[in-house]
Parts: structure tokens; sequence; C-alpha cells
């Protein structure tokens, strides 16, 4: 973290609200792919990532006059609550099923056509599948370092871990997936 992000995090654990609009504004992009990526279609819901994620977000805002430095990155502050929240919405995604509906309402924006949504559920699913091959601590640095955009010293502090390590670990969990799915990972940083 940066010095300039440091004071940013102080000024907003000292109760500065603008200071924690600002914070949010920058943590909120990798909070959003991680919970994308974490979820996919939790029980063929792909809003579900979206709310939890301005779940995490919320979350963040009520804990941060709690936050303390302890010598971990602020990253693992904000992506140990998305952890939690994540695990919150798949164990209600098991209990919670919907009734069908007899008519979709007409979309209110221009949103991707259907072709593109198709493709992008398509695409998720199989990097769900992909990722869910994978052993779990290997699966969440994949997640962490590729969707949320962490580096590696940043994910050892969520995980525990030295930055060596999660490289390692990610190094492998690249290759395994290379394995299964030759071709796709093409352009992805080990």
């Amino acid at each position: 973290m940066t010095a300039a992000e440091a004071a940013l995090v102080r000024a907003a654990a000292a109760g500065d609200s603008r200071a924690a609009a600002e914070l949010i504004a920058f943590v909120r992009p990798g909070i959003v792919r991680y919970c994308r990526a974490s979820l996919g279609p939790v029980a063929g819901a792909h809003t579900t990532a979206d709310d939890v994620s301005q779940d995490v977000c919320f979350a963040v805002l009520q804990a941060l006059p709690r936050y303390r430095d302890v010598g971990k990155p602020f990253a693992a502050f904000v992506y140990t609550i998305a952890a939690r929240r994540v695990a919150d919405a798949q164990r209600a995604a098991v209990r919670v099923r919907t009734a069908p509906v007899d008519a979709l309402p007409e979309p209110a924006d221009h949103a991707p056509g259907p072709e593109e949504r198709a493709l992008a559920s398509d695409l998720t699913s199989r990097m769900a599948q992909l990722l869910g091959q994978l052993p779990p601590a290997q699966r969440e640095i994949i997640v962490l370092r590729v969707a949320a955009g962490l580096s590696a010293e940043e994910v050892g502090g969520v995980l525990g871990m030295t930055a060596t390590a999660v490289r390692v670990a990610q190094s492998r969990a690249l290759a395994r997936l290379r394995q299964l799915a030759p071709g796709a990972l093409d352009g992805v940083r080990t």
C-alpha cells in the first residue's frame, strides 16, 4: 500500500466521510471482480454477485472505525470481509429458491443483448467449472490475483502466506488450468 493509500485509510477510519467515499471508490472495482469470480451464477442468479459486492462495500464502511493497522495490507481487511459475505451468499443461495415467474419485465436500460449475455454466461460457467477443479487455496489465489487484481503481497496478507508462496501456488494453479483448457489462459500472467 502506498503512503497516499495508507493516509486515505487512516482518514476514513478516523471518520472522514470524504475519505471513506474515496476509499470505497478505490476498492469497489476489485470487490466486484472478486464477488463475480467467486460466485459466478449462484443458483442461476447472475445479479447476486453485484448485490454481494454492494453488501461488502457497506460492511467495509461499517467496520472501518474498528480497523487497526497491524502490519497486514488493508486489502487483507477488505477481502476477509468479502470472503465472509461470499460464503454467506453461497449458503443463502442453497437455502433460497425462487418461484418461476410467468413473464419477464422488459429491461429498462441498453444492456448487452441476449447473445452477449449467453456468451458471457457460458464463459462464466466454463471458468467456474475450471476453477472448481482446483484445490480451494489455489482457487482463492487465482480469484484474488486475476479477478480482484491484488498483488502477491496483498494476497499473502489475506491468506496468511508469503508472497513467494502465493506466486508458486498461482503458477501451479495456472499450469493446471492450462492442462484442463489448452489455449484458454493465453495472456494471463503467471
